[in-house]
């Protein structure tokens, strides 16, 4: 029950029977719970004087509780006074035996003290013992430590870096952490990020001296590696060529056999090349040790710092790239320049590729094609630059080659290389200028050692050494007995043997391009079409405009043209012997000889007209009349006479020209370019003759004049009649002199009325005297009659004449007038 429920109980147990009540609380008090202060409350709040009532009671069982304590003292106090009885006996044995106690610790100590010393020397012994334990067993777990570090620094001695850098990681993540407590494993710890750095910097430099090697050793790399490349293509493609000769055997035999001939030498030299080089192939590894490289790369990749090194390298590389790529100012004017420079690309690139597949993600394909790119475009700029300067077709010949060799060797490691090959057809063009060029020379050598004659022969020999270089076919000179002569000159052959090594030539660098046989057969014909129309023809040109070519000569160049314009099939036909392409093909090009022999064909008889038209005007400027002379001695004048006796020895010469019965063209050619020739020399005799006597420096004629220049005019009708070159119909020739022959009539028979009665008559007998001509001359004979006049006055005749030439004068005057004002 709650303190306030016996509270309660109390209350009511007051009311009820206050004497019982009392008991209770007190029981209540006596029996120790706690607390008790609700059953205190309950006696004073309860009823009026309760307090004294109830300390009356507490006071009253106090003393029953005395009562009690006395009755049990006085029960117990006997037994406590025998007690105290039998204390004090036993005292005296006490003290007996605290002595006997004592004597037997003092000689229990006594007798311990031995025992104590050994004790304590075990317990030192076992302390001793215990520590010893301790320290092998910590040194057991430091040995390894130890072992290890001292491994370490050995592995740094031997540069063994990578393992050493292995044998840090095992030492921090297995072994430091057993001995971390101790001192000496701090200071190894403090050591360590130092032995990095040291590994760092000493796989570092052993990077750089590296590069530095692979930088004066790119050309040895290079050069090895195009060995090889060039060494695996020359025996396929002697093969191919050899292949390719003797499947066009059926064309011309001569020019098969030098091109067969010329393949087979080609051929056994590169079978020797490979007997020669049987010994073991170098590979990059054999040529430069990479182990650095590697190192560093383990070593930074260990490090946890790979990506550092590889910027670095990619760096560094890039640096030599652009060093490797900038050439020398030199390297144009020999092929080793530009093999040194080749050669230490393709050592520098080869060494990237090496990387790129034997390590992972210090360079990528990437990284490589950019680097090639770029050094692509660099290569091109300077090849561009430098070729140019090239002006020997042999040294840009072997620049072709090389960078031939150069783009197959990089495109077996992979890069691309098609830009290479079009600037070779850049560098093409180029070479065939420098071709172009040189021949030139040997055509201008070839010409002026030429002495424009028929090539005689004199034996069998002879003729077949001429035919072997020259394809001429003449059944009826064959039959002629020797010593005979070939039509052409010396110059002919040569000049075809020539253009077939220009075809050679052009054909080396046409070589090696993987270019389809369409393509060559083009390249071929195209350049041989302009050493025809550029070269040779500008030669001819030049040759004919020379002013020690006399008509001799011209008339032999056209001669020489002509046997060259027909040598052009076998042209034709050598180029598609070397590249198995027909002449029927759709889109073959067909060689321009025939314009160009006919170009200059056709300014070699330009020349031969104004040569021919020289040569008299320098007879004519030796001309010496005597413009007052009374009257002719009856002879022609001696220039013109040997004027006419030249020109017939010129037009002699004209039959030099074939005229054999299978030189149809020929003899219709000859006849045209003499009667030309001919007809032109006619016409400028006639014509200066006119000049000379219209001369405006020419003041005065006498009649005796007249009749000596009309002797001139009669040898040149003459030699017109005498037909000094065949082929003429009826009197066309003389025609050329029709002008003069009227002019001169009608003074010589002073038949005025007659031309004045039926001038502007299509019948008229002097239709091709001109008033103003005719009024000219008549006013110079007018001139000398007047100084005359003091004779003419006693004679009658001559009083007339003079009359009857005043009279023309005015008429012709009127007529000169009047045409003049109908124009």
């Amino acid at each position: 029950m709650s303190t306030a429920g016996k509270s309660g109980a109390c209350g009511i147990m007051l009311e009820e029977d206050p004497e019982q009540a009392y008991e209770n609380v007190l029981a209540e008090i006596q029996s120790f719970e706690l607390p008790i202060e609700a059953t205190l409350r309950s006696v004073y709040d309860d009823q009026p004087n309760a307090h004294k009532k109830f300390m009356e009671k507490l006071e009253a069982c106090i003393r029953n509780h005395d009562k009690e304590i006395e009755k049990m003292c006085n029960f117990h106090h006997q037994g406590f006074v025998d007690a105290i009885t039998e204390l004090l006996k036993v005292r005296a044995d006490a003290e007996k035996l605290k002595v006997q106690v004592t004597d037997t610790n003092r000689r229990f100590q006594d007798a311990g003290k031995e025992v104590i010393v050994q004790t304590e020397d075990i317990i030192r012994c076992r302390i001793q013992q215990r520590n010893i334990t301790t320290v092998v067993e910590k040194l057991q777990l430091c040995l390894p430590v130890l072992e290890m570090y001292s491994k370490l620094k050995e592995q740094m001695s031997m540069k063994r870096y990578y393992s050493a850098l292995k044998t840090m990681e095992q030492l921090e993540n297995v072994y430091f952490p057993r001995v971390s407590q101790y001192r000496f494993c701090q200071l190894m710890i403090d050591t360590l990020p130092k032995l990095r750095e040291d590994i760092k910097e000493i796989s570092m430099s052993d990077l750089k001296d590296f590069l530095e090697s692979i930088r004066k050793h790119s050309d040895k790399i290079g050069e090895t590696a195009m060995k090889q490349a060039q060494q695996q293509k020359s025996f396929s493609v002697a093969l191919q060529k050899q292949n390719n000769v003797r499947f066009g055997k059926n064309m011309h035999v001569n020019n098969d056999r030098i091109l067969e001939e010329k393949n087979d030498i080609v051929l056994k030299h590169v079978l020797e090349e490979e007997a020669e080089n049987e010994e073991e192939v170098l590979t990059v590894q054999d040529l430069v040790d990479f182990s650095p490289v590697y190192r560093c790369l383990h070593i930074y990749s260990a490090l946890g710092d790979e990506e550092t090194f590889e910027n670095y390298y990619r760096k560094q590389r890039k640096k030599q790239a652009r060093l490797v790529l900038q050439p020398q100012s030199s390297v144009h004017e020999t092929v080793d320049g530009y093999r040194r420079y080749f050669t230490q690309i393709v050592g520098f690139f080869v060494v990237e590729d090496h990387i790129l597949h034997v390590t992972q993600g210090l360079v990528t394909r990437a990284y490589t094609d950019e680097l090639w790119n770029m050094a692509l475009s660099k290569i091109i700029a300077v090849l561009r630059a430098h070729s140019s300067y090239c002006t020997d077709p042999d040294l840009v010949l072997e620049l072709k080659n090389l960078i031939v060799v150069f783009a197959d060797t990089l495109q077996g490691y992979g890069f691309p290389v098609n830009r290479l090959f079009d600037l070779l057809f850049e560098i093409r063009d180029q070479y065939n200028e420098t071709l172009l060029k040189k021949w030139a020379g040997i055509f201008r050598d070839i010409f002026e050692e030429d002495n424009y004659s028929p090539i005689p022969i004199g034996s069998e020999e002879e003729y077949k050494v001429v035919i072997s270089k020259f394809p001429f076919q003449d059944p009826e000179l064959e039959k002629q007995s020797f010593p005979k002569k070939f039509p052409m000159s010396q110059s002919v052959p040569l000049i075809y043997i020539q253009v077939k090594e220009f075809i050679y030539a052009s054909l080396k660098f046409s070589e090696s391009l993987h270019r389809s046989s369409t393509e060559i057969d083009d390249m071929l014909r195209k350049s041989t079409n302009l050493l025809l129309t550029r070269i040779l023809s500008s030669c001819l040109l030049n040759l004919i405009r020379k002013p020690h070519i006399g008509l001799t000569e011209l008339v032999q160049i056209i001669i020489n043209t002509t046997h060259l314009e027909q040598a052009c099939k076998y042209l034709e036909d050598f180029i598609t012997n070397i590249t198995n392409i027909s002449q029927e093909t759709v889109h073959t090009t067909r060689l321009y000889g025939l314009s160009t022999f006919k170009d200059a064909r056709h300014a070699a008889e330009g020349e031969i007209y104004t040569k021919l038209n020289q040569k008299i005007d320098e007879f004519v400027q030796l001309a010496d009349y005597d413009w007052t002379l009374a009257e002719s001695d009856g002879r022609a004048s001696g220039y013109l006479m040997d004027l006419i006796n030249f020109l017939r020895s010129i037009f002699q010469v004209f039959t030099h020209l074939p005229t054999k019965a299978n030189t149809n063209d020929y003899a219709a050619m000859s006849g045209k370019v003499a009667q030309t020739a001919c007809m032109s020399a006619c016409q400028h005799l006639s014509t200066s003759l006119m000049q000379m006597l219209l001369d405006s420096e020419l003041k005065q004629i006498s009649m005796g004049a007249v009749q000596q220049f009309n002797l001139d005019v009669i040898q040149c009708e003459l030699f017109a009649s005498s037909e000094p070159v065949p082929g003429f119909q009826g009197d066309t020739l003389q025609l050329a002199f029709i002008d003069l022959r009227q002019l001169l009539d009608l003074f010589m028979v002073w038949d005025w009325s007659t031309y004045l009665a039926d001038y502007g008559q299509p019948a008229s007998k002097y239709l091709r005297v001109n008033p103003h001509t005719a009024l000219t001359l008549l006013e110079k004979m007018k001139d000398t009659s007047k100084k005359n006049n003091i004779f003419a006055q006693f004679r009658k005749n001559d009083r007339d004449r003079q009359k009857l030439i005043e009279t023309v004068v005015k008429q012709l005057r009127g007529l000169v007038t009047g045409m003049s004002q109908h124009m």
